[in-house]
């Protein structure tokens, strides 16, 4: 029998809100709406045709391909890397299945359409959601994407801050708008390090080992099982890397992961779980150190002891290439190759209920919260324009 669900206590059930629709204005941008929100996503090529705008977008961005060079050099070699890899990077879409391109914009739209619905059922007013990417289509910086603000709020679907995410995210709204968003009323912060989220991740986590999760709802839902009790297993949260340049300029990106980490472990063993819990980073690019362990590294290490490996995407919040194909795929075989007994793929969220629940709470509290600049704490530097900025 499994162990009982952990006392979420107050926070067991989502809040219900009413607004009062007396006070909402309609913007040029939600015709036939009271509010809109904009989901924010990295992005990703969704035909093969996609895929050399998405990576010039991607080299371009100066938070990602963050180099000490002249700014017209920077993005001279960002435009060569991006057409020099676009052939190799094209293969690897061609192989996952999805007509040559990347799932990510399709899945943030299916994570899209349930917010709406849960928004319009708990609240007296009409909202719209809709879908941009700062790399590719459709993009950000399109006039479709109006200006923050009580009735038109981003979202960026980042767990964690980043300065190679929502700084970067936020740099783009203020480039376009004059003004950074944090603070308009139109902008839902990060939630990488709230114990709600922790609690649903670990959720999440059990019950896939438990087949309560419905397999048709996730992209290419794992068939492996763990050739052991699921709760002796080594379960590695693996991030995204990010350049250690970027973490010296005062990124705080690896210090919320493992934060992160330690407090899903503790709800986890409230679930029984009495494995070993790892924290390791992948998808590394390029010469430069980046943070550490790797998880290639630290896959190989645990394989050669023999161990039971289960690997969940701490800074996804859908499926696509890093997940499907990098853990899906070459993080497997690379556990069997050394003499891993079992490797197990846990899926991202998707358009998982108690988390989609979580993310409409949370734009319906929008940045009310914030008094002062979340950009500065955690990516070590402000924008331009902050309205917090000293």
């Amino acid at each position: 029998m499994e162990p009982s669900e952990p006392n979420w206590g107050k926070m067991g059930k989502p809040f219900i809100f009413v607004l009062d629709t007396r006070t909402v204005t309609t913007s040029p941008m939600t015709t036939n709406y009271d509010k809109t929100l904009i989901l924010v996503n990295l992005g990703g090529p969704r035909t093969s045709s996609e895929i050399e705008v998405f990576l010039r977008d991607l080299f371009s961005d100066p938070f990602v391909f963050d180099l000490p060079l002249p700014e017209f050099f920077r993005i001279r070699l960002a435009r060569f890397i991006a057409k020099k890899r676009a052939p190799k990077v094209q293969k690897t879409y061609e192989s996952m299945g999805f007509g040559g391109g990347s799932p990510l914009v399709d899945e943030t739209e299916k994570q899209a359409k349930v917010l709406e619905l849960i928004l319009n059922q708990q609240t007296k007013v009409k909202w719209k959601v809709k879908v941009s990417m700062t790399c590719g289509y459709p993009n950000i910086r399109e006039d479709e994407f109006t200006k923050p603000d009580a009735n038109t709020l981003y979202l960026p679907l980042y767990p964690q801050f980043s300065r190679s995410t929502v700084l970067s995210t936020l740099a783009i709204l203020e480039s376009r708008f004059g003004e950074c968003p944090v603070g308009s009323g139109g902008y839902i912060p990060h939630f990488g390090l709230e114990p709600k989220y922790h609690q649903i991740i670990a959720r999440f986590i059990c019950e896939f080992f438990t087949n309560q999760l419905e397999s048709d709802e996730f992209l290419h839902y794992p068939k492996e099982t763990p050739n052991c009790d699921w709760k002796d297993l080594d379960l590695i949260f693996s991030a995204h890397g990010v350049p250690m340049r970027l973490i010296h300029k005062g990124d705080r990106y690896m210090e919320e992961v493992e934060i992160s980490v330690k407090k899903i472990s503790e709800e986890l063993r409230k679930f029984g779980f009495r494995g070993n819990v790892h924290v390791s980073y992948q998808s590394k690019v390029g010469p430069a150190k980046w943070t550490e362990p790797n998880t290639i590294q630290m896959i190989t290490k645990l394989s050669k002891e023999g161990k039971h490996i289960a690997v969940y995407p701490i800074s996804f919040v859908s499926d696509h290439l890093e997940t499907l194909e990098e853990i899906g795929e070459q993080f497997k075989e690379l556990t069997l190759e050394n003499g891993g007994k079992s490797f197990v793929r846990i899926p991202a969220f998707g358009t998982y209920k108690p988390f989609m629940e979580y993310l409409a709470e949370r734009v319906l509290l929008a940045d009310t919260s914030v008094k002062d600049c979340i950009c500065k704490k955690n990516g070590g530097e402000s924008l331009k324009h902050c309205r917090f900025k000293n």
